[in-house]
């Protein structure tokens, strides 16, 4: 049996098949997170969906802290390997089968600036993912718009992680449509109410889904089991 938990903002950590990761680690600046960075033990791989301070978050530390591969778009990829981590290259439409789960990388419509990066060199573009863990695909919107480019995941998702927020995503009526796209089995919403200017009513995000997906709304802490 697998899980994810979820933290604040956009932070997934998944586990199945004896394997752990982490996905978009804010947690150190995050006022919803319910775990900070020493808290977050054995992990094999932190999957970075962009390079924006609120999903890089505490990525570098963590990866090195647990000795564990970043996964991440090629050219984050490179600034985090500058910084001593062990990293794993990859790029939109791309897909990997690694030691703990498939992954494949996915289109975000997103900024693609990397905290940190002084030069400017590691601009980079963002991603989502799909990881197939313990025979269940979760897809890891990111930070998005809605696109079209969803659709092409219909029947290939159970689980989706949807950005509901607005203003720097989609917002509630655009997420639901996103779900409609997909049609996974279970929508969790995401990076919604961490600031005030994406706060959103998860009520509101299920009501606009209806039958078409199951909606678990997580609280920071709160695990859902697959």
């Amino acid at each position: 049996m697998g899980s994810l938990t979820f933290h604040g903002h956009s932070c997934f950590e998944l586990a199945g098949n004896g394997s752990h990761l982490i996905i978009d680690p804010f947690l150190t600046g995050n006022p919803l997170a319910d775990i900070g960075p020493d808290d977050v033990s054995s992990l094999d791989a932190v999957l970075l969906t962009h390079g924006h301070a609120d999903h890089l978050g505490d990525g570098i530390d963590i990866a090195k802290a647990n000795s564990a591969t970043v996964v991440a778009p090629f050219e984050l990829a490179q600034f985090c390997e500058t910084k001593g981590c062990s990293v794993h290259a990859m790029h939109i439409g791309g897909a990997h089968q690694f030691p703990f789960g498939h992954v494949k990388m996915v289109v975000a419509f997103h900024g693609g600036g990397v905290a940190g990066d002084e030069s400017g060199q590691y601009t980079t573009f963002p991603c989502g993912y799909v990881v197939t863990l313990d025979s269940t695909r979760v897809y890891h919107a990111g930070d998005t718009a809605l696109t079209l480019e969803m659709q092409l995941l219909e029947g290939l998702v159970d689980v989706m992680l949807v950005p509901i927020g607005d203003n720097f995503t989609m917002g509630v009526e655009d997420a639901a449509r996103a779900v409609d796209f997909v049609k996974p089995n279970v929508a969790i919403p995401m990076h919604w109410d961490t600031f005030d200017v994406i706060a959103a009513n998860p009520v509101e995000f299920a009501d606009a889904v209806g039958a078409t997906a199951e909606v678990i709304t997580l609280k920071p802490g709160q695990r859902y089991e697959f």
